[in-house]
């Protein structure tokens, strides 16, 4: 998988039992997810989908896992039921083998009509810069996409119409799911050093020495493929660098650097973490696999991680597992690390472009979010009216919706430029094991970020 795939690590919950509870609910004649729309609701869209005649809708998606597949098949069925003239082509594929025949198919005329497509900028950018997508800009206004979606989330869909500039501009996709990187912890182990959920960055770094003091290891990272330190540094870096300055860093847009004050401080941080031990002896040559495991049979207080690693762990520790979204950030509000699921897309030669914005609509709608949190998924809407009644899910959704909703939901660094997971892992690794200097590793990231926006 991509990098952005990596690092999720799915839900998988029982969600067969779910889909089924779903799909009686929404039979026809009664409710289900529908577009918000009325036709002639915006210039140039016709949402009279029941109106369109018989129409065989060719979608293209990766959701192949339990909960994703489950949710999508409920949904699609749905749609159906709603619309009997609309038929669903499904091709369901590995993100892998999605990501080549997307890169093939776009070039072509032979293309779906909806389609998954990884919203970086090696991805989602390049195709928009070589008008392979539609701008979905006029279904947005017709059906409310606006409303229904945080700016935050919003942002990481959308592009100048030339590809140049990231988080603002057309809207090319929409997403189902959610996932954040926030900070882990063992209350047992949170309770032995004496203790209690930090409410700033100057809290957190005292519980990580008063860990330390006491023979526990502060923090776990495995971090032999090199993008989980990203995930360590990303909400760090929003304590030392105003937020909004993060997110141009991240989306690869001008107006920023990387050898600011803030950022020498964040990397110094960082390197002073690794030098002293706070991540373990070896951070570098641990996989990052092993190190969750490790956590949750009792190596390490905290543990700096992403949303996809709640139901593993929690299967072991139970209610010894907890989750916070990290201190606020430098602006006093939440900011972390974060993202979408990978967002639904129309191809710019969709040949049935109005009836893909309406599965788009429905599968997104506030109703579909009900269908994806009983499958399991964390959807990107109503994440904390939807969470679990307890548990550290619940503590998950809640810090999505927050962040979300609240503060900034801050980009993966990864994002930036084609070559920045290379060179932000890279240098992450580096400055981890002492190889290289706080300077000399934000030079690295200057050159790559200079050289992408034409500095």
């Amino acid at each position: 998988m991509t990098r952005t795939i990596r690092r999720r690590r799915f839900l998988l919950g029982a969600g067969g039992v779910a889909a089924a509870a779903v799909m009686s609910a929404c039979a026809p004649g009664e409710e289900a997810p529908t577009p918000t729309a009325e036709p002639g609701d915006s210039a140039g869209v016709n949402s009279d989908i029941a109106g369109l005649g018989d129409v065989t809708l060719v979608v293209w998606d990766q959701e192949v896992r339990g909960s994703q597949n489950d949710s999508l098949e409920a949904l699609n069925q749905a749609f159906q039921d709603k619309y009997p003239n609309i038929t669903i082509e499904r091709t369901s594929q590995s993100f892998d083998d999605l990501k080549a025949q997307v890169s093939l198919a776009l070039s072509g005329n032979d293309v779906p009509d909806v389609v998954q497509v990884n919203n970086a900028r090696a991805d989602m950018g390049q195709f928009v810069s070589a008008g392979q997508l539609r701008d979905l800009t006029p279904w947005a206004e017709a059906y409310g996409w606006a409303d229904r979606f945080p700016a935050s989330v919003l942002s990481k869909v959308r592009y100048s119409d030339d590809g140049a500039t990231f988080g603002e501009g057309n809207l090319y996709g929409l997403p189902q799911t959610g996932e954040v990187v926030g900070i882990f912890y063992s209350q047992k182990k949170l309770d032995a050093i004496g203790g209690k959920v930090p409410e700033t960055w100057e809290e957190y770094f005292e519980l990580l020495d008063a860990a330390k003091a006491a023979g526990e290891q502060p923090m776990v990272l495995g971090n032999i493929e090199k993008w989980p330190a990203l995930h360590v540094f990303g909400p760090l870096q929003a304590h030392y660098v105003d937020p909004a300055e993060v997110v141009t860093l991240g989306m690869g847009n001008e107006g920023a650097s990387w050898l600011s004050d803030g950022n020498q401080a964040a990397m110094e941080q960082f390197a002073s973490w690794g030098s002293e031990g706070y991540f373990g002896s070896s951070p570098n040559g641990t996989d990052y696999d092993p190190a969750w495991n490790d956590f949750t049979t009792g190596t390490g207080v905290f543990l700096p991680g992403g949303s996809w690693l709640g139901t593993d762990m929690e299967s072991v520790m139970g209610e010894d597992l907890h989750f916070m979204a990290p201190p606020p950030a430098l602006d006093g509000k939440l900011a972390t690390t974060g993202g979408t699921g990978i967002p639904f897309s129309i191809p710019a030669k969709a040949a049935n472009a109005d009836a893909a914005a309406a599965y788009i609509d429905f599968i997104t709608s506030e109703e579909a979010m009900e269908i994806i949190a009983s499958n399991g998924g964390m959807p990107v809407l109503r994440t904390a009216e939807l969470a679990p009644e307890s548990g550290v899910q619940k503590e998950i959704y809640e810090a999505f919706d927050a962040v979300s909703s609240e503060g900034t939901l801050l980009p993966y660094l990864d994002y930036a430029t084609p070559s920045f997971s290379d060179t932000a892992g890279q240098g992450l690794q580096e400055v981890l094991g002492g190889q290289k200097t706080p300077t000399e590793v934000l030079e690295d990231f200057e050159a790559d970020y200079q050289e992408f926006v034409g500095g």
